[in-house]
This record gives C-alpha cells, sequence and structure tokens, in this order.
C-alpha cells in the first residue's frame, strides 16, 4: 500500500493512494485509529478493507502534509554514502553519526521548502526515510526489517552556515518547513529488495544526487540495530538513512537553493517528492 497524511478542506486525515486517487481511510476507522501513526502501531489492520470502501478523491483535491506529521523521533544518519563522506573530508567511523530532527521542521509533498531571513546557504539532501512499525530496544540486525513499516521520500534541507557553527548538527537542520517528507509511505511488500533501488535528486531538472541504496556505508539494518541500542524505538519514528555525495555546499561554486527553484527526489518504487523553494517572509 501506499499511505499518506492530507487535508481535505478544513479536515486533517489520512489514506491509501492507488490508481491516482486518495481514498480516506482515516474517515472510516475515525474511531478507531486517531492518525495513520495510530494505524501503523495496530500493524494497519483494517486500512485496506477501510479503503476499499472509501470514496475516492483526486490527488489534485487534497493538500499533502508530512506522511507522518507526529512521529515520536526522527533519527537523520550523517555521512551516509562514501560519495559523501569524501566531499566533506570526514574520516571513517565504526558506528553511524546520528543526528535528530522535530517534528515542526517538516513540511509536505508540493508545498514550499523555505529558505530563512537568517540565511542564503539552504541545501539539499535527497534521502530515503524508513517508518517504523513497532517498539523495539536492542532489535538485531537479522529482526530488523521486521520493525519497519515502510519507505518514503525526504529531503532534509540543511542551513549550512547554521549547521557549520559548531560541531554540533541541529540547528542547521531544524529551520521550519525544510525537512520535505513524502508524498507517500510505501510497505515492504510493495517495495521490495533495497540494494538495487536508486535514488536520484534533481534541482530545475538537473540531477544533482544519483546513488543506489546498496552504496550506503550503514545499510537500514544496521541503522536500526544501533539506534535501538541508544533509545528505543517506537511505532511512527523516522530514520532519515542519510545521502549521497553530490550536495550544493561542496561544489565550486556552491550551488543553494533559491526563492523559484524546485528540488524533486525520486525513489525507485516510491516516488517522487517535489518542492519548490520561497523566502520566508
Amino acid at each position: 500500500m501506499k499511505l499518506s497524511t492530507v487535508r481535505l478542506g478544513q479536515r486533517l486525515t489520512w489514506g491509501v493512494v492507488k490508481d491516482q486517487h486518495f481514498y480516506d481511510a482515516g474517515l472510516v476507522l475515525q474511531k478507531t485509529y486517531a492518525d495513520l501513526k495510530a494505524a501503523i502501531a495496530a500493524g494497519l489492520a483494517g486500512v485496506e478493507e477501510a479503503a476499499n470502501s472509501a470514496a475516492a478523491v483526486s490527488l489534485d483535491q487534497v493538500e499533502w502534509l508530512p506522511v507522518i506529521p507526529n512521529p515520536p523521533k526522527i533519527l537523520c544518519v550523517g555521512l551516509n554514502y562514501e560519495t559523501h563522506r569524501k566531499e566533506t573530508g570526514r574520516s571513517e567511523v565504526e558506528n553511524p553519526t546520528i543526528f535528530a530532527r522535530y517534528a515542526n521542521s517538516q513540511t509536505g509533498h508540493l508545498q514550499p521548502i523555505i529558505r530563512p531571513k537568517v540565511s542564503t546557504e539552504l541545501d539539499f539532501e535527497g534521502e530515503l526515510a524508513v517508518i517504523i512499525s513497532r517498539p523495539g530496544r536492542y532489535i538485531s540486525r537479522e529482526d530488523a526489517l521486521s520493525h519497519v513499516a515502510g519507505y518514503a521520500c525526504y529531503n532534509d534541507g540543511s542551513i549550512r552556515d547554521f549547521q557549520r557553527h559548531t560541531h554540533q548538527f541541529t540547528p542547521g537542520k531544524n529551520f521550519p518547513d525544510t525537512g520535505a517528507f513524502g508524498p507517500w509511505m510505501v510497505t515492504p511488500d510493495e517495495m521490495g529488495p533495497l540494494d538495487s533501488l536508486r535514488l536520484q535528486t534533481r534541482l530545475n531538472g538537473q540531477v544533482v544526487q544519483e546513488a543506489l541504496f546498496s552504496h550506503m556505508i550503514f545499510d537500514i539494518q544496521r541503522q536500526i540495530e544501533y539506534c535501538s541500542s541508544f533509545t528505543g524505538l517506537e511505532a511512527g519514528d523516522v530514520i532519515v538513512s542519510g545521502t549521497p555525495g553530490g550536495v550544493g555546499a561542496k561544489r565550486n561554486p556552491p550551488l543553494w537553493m533559491k526563492p523559484g527553484d524546485t528540488v524533486e527526489v525520486e525513489i525507485d518504487n516510491i516516488g517522487i517528492l517535489t518542492n519548490r523553494i520561497v523566502d520566508e517572509v
């Protein structure tokens, strides 16, 4: 299934995307699940049946929100492709580099990514997002993928000068409306094996990043194993799994996103996450 969170008129809801339509499972199951996160925690029980009984809504009538607007945690993996590690000049490490993003820094598909007043160094980072299905602590590598509810496109938009203020990434990674998440998540049964799948980021139609998931330094199983060693993972948590080389900050001259630009993150078997860039007002 493809699952998304949207706004229909004044109502926030969630449901299933298929055949170029949205099916409002959230309305059918409103007495059972408060939101998509709650449905995921229940193993998506009854969701497909609810979607089959829901009215079809054309996709151009929905306002896309982050797939999980209210994740308990967003854990981001830095420097997780060799091409990106090398372009930053960072040393090899034995464990994933983890930083946190806040839920209120996110935005949805076809919504603007906002360049803040205090910086012009807004960079793109196309990534694969992993949505956690059930709680776990000290999850083994062998059991890791059984804790995955689905996958989505993510653009971990970064304010590079704020990121470089100290060795801590947090400020540059949490400006409002910089983390794009969507349009939907795809359940693992429709995703297939990850290694041969491609991620591509395009800025105004130009390919700026491209990689296979087999190019990750730490694969999804290792990320789940490691993150669950220092915090208990919960249903609806999001792990943003790292970006390939080609980021704007490491080009000569640097390539920053600016108002009027369009950025796309495309992942095989998921689709395309598209956002335009606007200035903060």
